[in-house]
């Protein structure tokens, strides 16, 4: 039996594959895998981000307690 590598495209007319239609378990779950094992190799050579809610909350607060201080205290 072949092992699956994620990195090329999952063969689709292989002898004794069942075909599901449009949505086969077994290739979204290496789908989904691939992704995420490519995401923390991007992870670890720095290339994260931060969500863009998490720097609008910051923001939000920074500018809360910046007229906080001004005009409450």
């Amino acid at each position: 039996m072949r092992q699956h590598d994620p990195r090329q495209a999952p063969a689709r007319d292989e002898p004794g594959r069942r075909r599901l239609g449009s949505f086969d378990p077994v290739d979204a779950y290496h789908r989904r895998t691939a992704k995420i094992r490519e995401e923390i190799a991007r992870n670890r050579r720095g290339e994260y981000t931060v969500p863009t809610w998490v720097l609008a909350l910051a923001l939000a607060g920074v500018i809360a307690l910046w007229v906080l201080v001004l005009f409450v205290l």
